[in-house]
């Protein structure tokens, strides 16, 4: 398999349209607003886990060479310092 050069903001827009489309409705419920869903591009495989390290772990023990995106399920941004994260309905 080729590998390209993605730039982060690229390998972010790709995430969002997998979790947007087709990760979504799987994992945006309840008992997982708050964590974390760690997407490998590549494969589309994905973990949930509160923990993202944990999840991007698990990932990297699958396909080592993953290429990973994290979105905060339920919220408008990942983490915050000191501002305010917005749940998103």
């Amino acid at each position: 398999m080729e590998t390209l050069l993605l730039s982060y903001e690229e390998v972010g827009k790709i995430a969002e349209q997998l979790y947007q489309n087709s990760i979504r409705a799987a994992v945006e419920t309840p008992e997982n607003i708050g964590k974390m869903v760690v997407i490998d591009i590549e494969t589309r495989d994905y973990s949930v886990n509160k923990d993202p390290l944990e999840a991007a772990n698990y990932l990297y023990e699958k396909n080592p060479l993953a290429r990973l995106f994290g979105i905060r399920i339920g919220y408008n941004v990942a983490v915050s310092f000191g501002g305010n994260m917005e749940r998103v309905i």
